[in-house]
């Protein structure tokens, strides 16, 4: 077997993958979901109901607020309870709509029967009728980042896509959603990786699934030899090296098609491919064939100290404190709570923070796990130079934010950090790297944007 990876960089951590073999179970019903209008990249969604609306299971709830923006659908059938602010993975108060839950209606034009949709069967989706579905079906890119998923299948004219990548890599630390959906969903999956490829207007995908997911590379690689076979698509799996962060874009393109993506503004499609997480490619496939927005997804719910770990097909604006109950409640003492991983994942202050598009994990470590050693002087081992996928001196990037020197840190490409967080993982000084490098860089891109406003 022909193992990839990509060529700079990279850490080993540990994996913890505890809820590997537990399937996809249906969440409840909460009583009450939350629905910050601020679930992707862009602007957020714009309210377009009132309280005391009824709403059903696919009601549109916020149109999009630009066009980098999408809108977002009820994932219950109940009233609109009120439009307020309310806590999400930020920490902050966000504006969000609230509604109270009463029975499960859904909308009469969502397809909810088993039958596999294929693209065969369905001349009149071109190209353009796949996007647009894609589009007003509000899918943004599950694994995380929540770029709206229309953006990536129409690029600008100075880029041309010529291959679509599945990332099904999850390298992260605890988190199985992927691996779950790809064990039972794989053929959904696979025409959901047909319809954007027909949407990028391109013949040629690949999957890419790290060696710790043996069974999901056999099963997908026997499905893709029947469904593709004398079709005028070219489908692979590529087998890849275990090794963090190879689910990050640029990563991902270096290691399965060995093409390196330019520093910012540059994107994977400048060098042809468009990549598409698994959990995306399962939301094309219910928008376009089964009318379905994007209300629901498969989150991971896990920690060492959990009962319970598991993987819970859960509706948007469910409170994470119940998908934690059902795995036997929070542990006893202190504990962390992550939305997403230990490595990429952003600490909650309220175990009431909804689950929204991007949330792929609820990470619950203990206090011990979590508390970080006295940060001690930099030795000048440059071991988080050899770490970072990126290719940066983050020793110096922090350094540079410490002192506020924003002009340099933009010289040395502080934007081109993917915050992944592997300096910080391998400093024997426990520095706090990539918080500094955070913070820097966002202070960096707030003054590119001041320029380009100006100019």
């Amino acid at each position: 077997m022909n193992v990839r990876t990509f060529s700079i960089g990279g850490i080993h951590p540990e994996e913890n993958k505890l809820s590997h073999n537990e399937a996809i179970v249906v969440a409840a019903l909460p009583k009450q979901a939350i629905f910050p209008l601020s679930q992707h990249i862009g602007a957020p969604a714009k309210p377009v109901v009132k309280k005391g609306d009824k709403v059903k299971v696919g009601t549109m709830i916020a149109e999009a607020g630009g066009f980098v923006s999408a809108p977002i659908f009820s994932s219950v059938s109940g009233t609109v309870f009120k439009i307020d602010t309310a806590i999400d993975a930020t920490g902050y108060r966000k504006p969000a709509i609230i509604i109270n839950v009463e029975g499960d209606e859904w909308e009469e034009t969502i397809d909810r029967s088993d039958k596999l949709e294929l693209v065969a069967d369905h001349p009149e989706l071109t190209p353009e009728e796949i996007v647009s579905r894609i589009k007003d079906a509000g899918v943004v890119g599950m694994g995380g980042a929540c770029f709206p998923t229309f953006i990536k299948l129409t690029p600008p004219p100075t880029a041309k896509a010529e291959c679509v990548i599945i990332n099904a890599v999850e390298c992260e630390p605890y988190i199985t959603a992927d691996f779950r959906l790809m064990m039972e969903r794989a053929d959904e999956i696979l025409v959901g990786l047909e319809l954007l490829m027909k949407g990028a207007k391109v013949t040629t995908g690949y999957i890419g699934i790290e060696t710790n997911k043996m069974p999901a590379i056999e099963l997908l690689t026997e499905k893709c030899a029947k469904k593709f076979n004398g079709t005028e698509y070219h489908v692979e799996v590529v087998p890849l090296q275990q090794r963090y962060p190879q689910g990050g874009e640029k990563q991902l393109v270096d290691a399965v098609i060995r093409r390196q993506v330019p520093a910012p503004p540059a994107i994977p499609v400048n060098v042809g491919a468009i990549v598409q997480n698994v959990g995306t490619a399962l939301a094309v496939y219910e928008a376009v064939m089964k009318h379905k927005p994007l209300f629901e997804r498969c989150t991971t719910v896990t920690g060492k100290r959990l009962e319970h770990p598991g993987n819970f097909l859960v509706r948007m604006g469910t409170p994470m404190i119940n998908l934690i109950e059902v795995c036997g409640g929070m542990p006893d003492g202190d504990n962390k709570l992550l939305a997403g991983g230990p490595m990429m994942g952003k600490a909650l202050t309220s175990v009431e923070v909804p689950i929204c598009k991007g949330t792929n994990s609820v990470t619950i470590i203990s206090a011990e796990e979590a508390r970080r050693k006295e940060p001690q002087p930099c030795i000048r081992c440059a071991k988080c130079v050899s770490a970072c996928p990126m290719g940066l001196e983050p020793y110096l990037l922090a350094k540079l934010s410490e002192v506020k020197n924003w002009e340099r840190a933009e010289r040395e490409e502080i934007v081109s950090c993917i915050e992944c967080g592997s300096c910080q993982f391998t400093c024997p000084a426990h520095r706090p790297l990539l918080d500094n490098i955070r913070q820097g860089k966002s202070t960096v891109m707030g003054i590119i944007r001041a320029r380009a406003a100006k100019k």
